[in-house]
């Protein structure tokens, strides 16, 4: 399981990005989960680096899920027509 970091803003994706990649190699589980749960921080960058996340589970034949999504991300996900795409339980 991948655990989103608290914060995670333009500045924070780059890096935010190179450790949840690093991680998504490592999983041996056949569905990725993000647990966005710890998400207190962040804007629409987080929306990108779930949907690169999401990309490179797949190309690894892998699901993704995000596990926990706090209510802003559901919002800002469906807000940018990715709602049913990226956060399909939420």
């Amino acid at each position: 399981m991948l655990l989103l970091p608290e914060r995670m803003t333009l500045d924070d994706a780059p890096a935010a990005l190179r450790m949840l990649s690093q991680a998504i190699r490592r999983e041996t589980d056949a569905v990725v989960v993000a647990d966005a749960s710890g998400l207190q921080r962040f804007d629409s960058a987080v929306l990108a680096v779930l949907l690169e996340c999401r990309r490179l589970a797949e190309a690894a034949g892998k699901g993704f899920a995000v596990r926990q999504p706090p209510a802003k991300l559901v919002e800002l996900s469906r807000l940018y027509g990715l709602g049913e795409a990226l956060l399909p339980a939420a």
